[in-house]
């Protein structure tokens, strides 16, 4: 899927979310892989990732090419400071109605407001593309990602306790939250 807008953030800064090229796999690796340290708060951490920048160009390739599935980058001041996608929840006819949501942004952006861009430009696509719910998993304590999506009408439909085991704090609970779109 292709995509494309500027937005002004909080700060008075534009800045571009679009859909990622194979092109851009390097700087989106990067990123990941700065994300993921840099928060307790994401499925996985840097070192757990086989990604290479080759099957990452692979992927972000396959999603601008699909009908389905997206990967978005915000570009702030000419640098890749975040990404966000959805995919299908599965290909079976009992699925294809449901999307999944995911986002990471580098901690030095975070409260500028591309988060919402993000998962507003997100929730525009997945309407487009014909799901008709999305749906996030977000760690509980997570306040401010809470927040964000509640706001943008989010509703949580369940609670996995054991959702996370974190190397540092232990278990953490997770929201599972859906959109109706």
């Amino acid at each position: 899927m292709k995509y494309y807008q500027t937005v002004t953030l909080k700060n008075g800064k534009t800045c571009i979310i679009r859909h990622a090229e194979a092109a851009d796999a390097a700087e989106v690796r990067r990123s990941f892989l700065q994300t993921h340290a840099e928060t307790d708060n994401l499925l996985t951490y840097p070192d757990e990732s086989k990604m290479t920048v080759e099957s990452e160009a692979d992927f972000l390739q396959k999603t601008a090419d699909s009908e389905n599935a997206i990967e978005l980058c915000a570009i702030l001041d000419g640098k890749l400071v975040g990404t966000a996608g959805i995919e299908p929840v599965g290909t079976h006819e009992k699925l294809r109605h449901r999307a999944e949501f995911g986002i990471s942004i580098e901690k030095a952006y975070w409260g500028q407001g591309i988060g919402r861009a993000l998962t507003a430009a997100c929730i525009s696509i997945a309407g487009e593309a014909g799901y008709a719910q999305l749906e996030l998993q977000v760690v509980a304590d997570n306040a401010a990602a809470v927040a964000l999506y509640k706001s943008m009408g989010f509703t949580e439909y369940g609670r996995n306790p054991l959702g996370f085991r974190s190397r540092t704090t232990g278990w953490q609970s997770l929201l599972l939250m859906r959109l109706e779109l």
